[in-house]
C-alpha cells in the first residue's frame, strides 16, 4: 500500500515515515521542505504547501492511498493576539479542508488525522475522556477543534477518519518552550511553577505518536477520536525534581500563587509582549490528565515513555547541542 504523510518532514512524520518503510510500504513524503534525514532515500519526496491547493493536487493522491495528515502550526514561536488567527488558520484548518478534498476528488477514503487535546480547553472532568467538553481556549485550540468538525462532515460522506488528541509531544528534535526551563536549570535560577506543582503534568513522546498512526491504519482506520498521552504522569514538582537532580542543578523549585501569574501573563499578553501563550499557562495548573485507554482497546496502543525519562532525554539533547556534540539520528534515541 502507498503512504502519504502530508507534513511528513515534521515532528512525528520523521519518525512514522521510517516505521512504514520498515514494515515495506511505500512512502511519500509531502512538505514544503525537506530535511538531511537518512529514510529520504526510501521515499518519494514531494515539495507541497497545504495552504495551496494546487500544490496539494500535484502531490497525485490515489484511490487506494493511507493518508496522514501531520502539517500544522504550532505554538511555537509565540504569536500576538491579532495574528493568531492568521498564523493557525491557513494551515491547520484550510490546509486540511484542502487535503479532504483532494483525497475526495481522487476517491482516497483512509485518513489519520492530529488534532490538539488543547480542543478541551479548561478540566471540568479527570482524568479526561474524549467525550470530554470542547472548548478551546485561543486561536491554536480552535484551529483544531474546526478541523475535528470538518472531519464529521466527511465521515457522513463516506471517509473513514481517526482523530488523535497529543498531550505535548516530546523527543528529539523538538526542544520548544523546554529550552526556557533547561536555561533556569543550567544557570541554577529558581525555577517557578504555575501553582503548587502538585498537579501532574503529561507528555507524549513522539515515538509513541507514530505508533499511533501506524496502529489506526493497521486497524483500519476507525471513525473515532483517540487521546494520546503517557501513563501515570508524575506530579509537576517531582517531574522537575528529578530533572534538577539528574543536572547536577542548584535550582530551586518556587511555587506561586496561580491566579496573580496568570493574572499578570493575560497583562503581558494584552500589552501584545506575550511570555507564554494563554492556551498553555491558563490550563498550567490544572488536572489535565488524558485517559488513554480508548486508543489501547481500540488499536492495541499502549504509550512506552514515561515523562521522567522523556524530560531527561529532552535535557541531554540540550546540553549536546549546547556543548556541540553530536546529536543522534531521532531514529535511534531512546527515552527511557
Amino acid at each position: 500500500m502507498r503512504h502519504v504523510i502530508f507534513g511528513g518532514d515534521g515532528f512525528v512524520g520523521r519518525h512514522l515515515a521510517p516505521k512504514l518503510i520498515a514494515g515495506g510500504e511505500e512512502v511519500v513524503v509531502a512538505d514544503i521542505a525537506k530535511s538531511d534525514l537518512s529514510h529520504y532515500g526510501d521515499v518519494n519526496f514531494v515539495k507541497c504547501d497545504v495552504t495551496e491547493p494546487k500544490s496539494i493536487a500535484a502531490v497525485g493522491i490515489k484511490a487506494d492511498d493511507m493518508v496522514y495528515n501531520l502539517s500544522a502550526k504550532m505554538l511555537s514561536p509565540l504569536q500576538v493576539r491579532a495574528k493568531r488567527h492568521d498564523f493557525f488558520f491557513p494551515v491547520n484548518y484550510f490546509g486540511t479542508e484542502s487535503i479532504i478534498k483532494a483525497m475526495d476528488k481522487a476517491g482516497a477514503r483512509k485518513l489519520v488525522h492530529y488534532t490538539t487535546d488543547m480542543i478541551y480547553g479548561h478540566t471540568y472532568v479527570w482524568p479526561q475522556t474524549e467525550d470530554h467538553p470542547a472548548a478551546p481556549l485561543g486561536e491554536y485550540g480552535m484551529s483544531k477543534l474546526k478541523t475535528e468538525e470538518l472531519a464529521a462532515e466527511w465521515r457522513m460522506r463516506g471517509m473513514n477518519i481517526s482523530l488523535f488528541r497529543p498531550r505535548l509531544i516530546i523527543g528529539p528534535g523538538r526542544l520548544g518552550i523546554l529550552e526556557k526551563l533547561f536555561k533556569l536549570v543550567d544557570y541554577n535560577l529558581p525555577v517557578p511553577m504555575i501553582g503548587s506543582g502538585k498537579n501532574p503534568y503529561q507528555f507524549i513522546s513522539v515515538f509513541d505518536c507514530a505508533e499511533a498512526a501506524r496502529a489506526a491504519w493497521k486497524a483500519g482506520v476507525p471513525n473515532e477520536a483517540y487521546n494520546l498521552g503517557s501513563l501515570n504522569p508524575p506530579p509537576v514538582r517531582k517531574l522537575l525534581g528529578d530533572l534538577v537532580k539528574f543536572a547536577g542543578s542548584k535550582s530551586i523549585l518556587l511555587p506561586t500563587p496561580a491566579w496573580a501569574v496568570k493574572r499578570t501573563l493575560d497583562f503581558f499578553d494584552w500589552m501584545n509582549k506575550p511570555i507564554m501563550d494563554p492556551e498553555q499557562y491558563l490550563i498550567a495548573d490544572e488536572m489535565c490528565v488524558l485517559d488513554v485507554s480508548k486508543a489501547e482497546r481500540q488499536l492495541g496502543w499502549i504509550p512506552q515513555y514515561r515523562d521522567e525519562d522523556m524530560l531527561i532525554a529532552a535535557y541531554k539533547e540540550y546540553r549536546n547541542i549546547k556543548d556541540g556534540k553530536a546529536v543522534q539520528q531521532p531514529s535511534s534515541i531512546a527515552a527511557e
